[in-house]
């Protein structure tokens, strides 16, 4: 029997604890078709989940024939060339590529980055409302921040931040097959852009991670020119897209939940220990990229046959009730809290510790600026995008002085109207 549930749903979006624990009666493996996909089996519990992640060896991001996992044959070489990136790869292609930038992001260099995160932070926090009131906190600040740092990581220029905000802009807008084709034309400009940003690296030197990327090409390391550009690629786009959604989703939580806010507000450094939680609860990505069994295997009492193809819900693993108490309620003092937001094996999360310090920086400066800061509509009127995967606030409009009222309300609508 095939499960049928729209991923995409605003119902799915706006609740879902209720339609995960639905999902999860079916088993811990549920048989489906995911947009854009098909049919594949989906993870509904923790153990399934990290089974499957865990086991590399069984559950491969390639075909047998070496192509990526959920590449159609029709698509054009330079969507593979992108997607040919070390988050596609198996060992010992991922450990080869993951070497060469994995200094970069250990714990030591992104703590030392903490202060200029939260400069670039306090900055855009002060200029929230530049351009009118209310102000889209999605747009003027949740994506600006994360494409601001890792722009700086990798060394690109200041001025092309445009171009990185309306590629982000593509990419969040995939809900059909029409915004796919337009999602194919962006990628295509950001290939050849990322490409001349090399080349000038190749030429004049620089500073970042490109520059750095050029350095081990000329010392003869073990990458090629197209795995370059798709390095790029997903160090900019997955460091960016993603925390986005981890920093809209989070303030979204905070302006609806006051007791929250106020508890996070008395003492900033319980931050981390919030910013755990809403990755827990907010699971900005939803699942995982899907694999195929390379063998006859069960998990969790279920038989999956060679062949299948298998996606893992990690919304689902956070919302495991044998692995989180009351997991339906947002808890901020959470302990422990064993959530697989950045996943676990060998594919955990490069930036995991650059998210997490982005999230708690961008929160501490937009609610320490704007003390009296609330939604400018009703809870009713924020809505998610319709993209299957990732749960992202398509709009979330707010006011400097929401009162004493700090959430959405029809108060919050008729004093925009005053």
């Amino acid at each position: 029997m095939t499960a049928r549930l729209d991923f995409a749903s605003e119902a799915f979006f706006r609740d879902p604890p209720k339609a995960i624990a639905a999902l999860r009666m079916s088993g811990p493996l549920v048989a489906t078709r995911f947009p854009l996909v098909g049919d594949v089996w989906i993870t509904t519990t923790h153990d399934a989940t990290a089974q499957v992640l865990k086991d590399g060896a069984t559950f491969t991001l390639r075909k047998e024939d070496g192509d990526v996992a959920g590449l159609r044959w029709w698509m054009p070489s330079y969507v593979r060339t992108i997607a040919n990136n070390m988050l596609t790869m198996d060992e010992p292609d991922h450990t080869r590529l993951r070497s060469i930038v994995d200094e970069a992001f250990r714990r030591r260099a992104i703590v030392a980055m903490e202060p200029r995160i939260r400069a670039i932070a306090d900055g855009l926090a002060d200029g929230l409302f530049a351009e009118g009131r209310p102000a889209d906190l999605v747009q003027r600040y949740a994506r600006i921040l994360p494409l601001a740092v890792i722009s700086e990581l990798l060394g690109l220029p200041l001025a092309d931040r445009p171009k990185f905000i309306a590629w982000g802009n593509a990419m969040s807008s995939l809900t059909n097959v029409v915004s796919f084709f337009r999602l194919l034309w962006a990628f295509r400009k950001m290939r050849a852009y990322l490409a001349q940003q090399l080349q000038a690296a190749r030429e004049q030197g620089g500073e970042g991670l490109i520059a750095e990327l050029v350095q081990v090409e000329r010392e003869g390391g073990q990458i090629t020119p197209d795995e370059m550009v798709s390095m790029v690629f997903l160090l900019l786009a997955a460091g960016s897209e993603t925390t986005t959604h981890l920093i809209s989703g989070s303030a979204y939580e905070l302006l609806r939940n006051p007791g929250l806010r106020d508890w996070l507000e008395q003492d900033w450094s319980r931050a981390g220990l919030a910013v755990e939680e809403f990755l827990r609860f907010v699971s900005p990505v939803q699942f995982s990229k899907p694999r195929y069994v390379r063998r006859d295997v069960e998990v969790e009492g279920v038989r999956l046959k060679k062949g299948d193809r298998v996606m893992v819900m990690l919304a689902a693993a956070n919302m495991d009730p044998a692995m989180h108490d009351r997991p339906e309620s947002l808890d901020l003092e959470r302990k422990p809290n064993r959530h697989l937001s950045f996943g676990t094996g060998i594919h955990f999360c490069l930036g995991h510790q650059l998210a997490r310090i982005e999230a708690t920086c961008a929160l501490q400066a937009l609610f320490t600026r704007w003390p009296r800061l609330g939604l400018a509509v009703d809870l009713s009127q924020i809505h998610w995008r319709k993209r299957p995967g990732i749960r992202m606030i398509a709009k979330l409009p707010v006011i400097a002085d929401a009162g004493e009222r700090r959430q959405g309300s029809s108060d919050a609508e008729r004093r925009l109207a005053s």
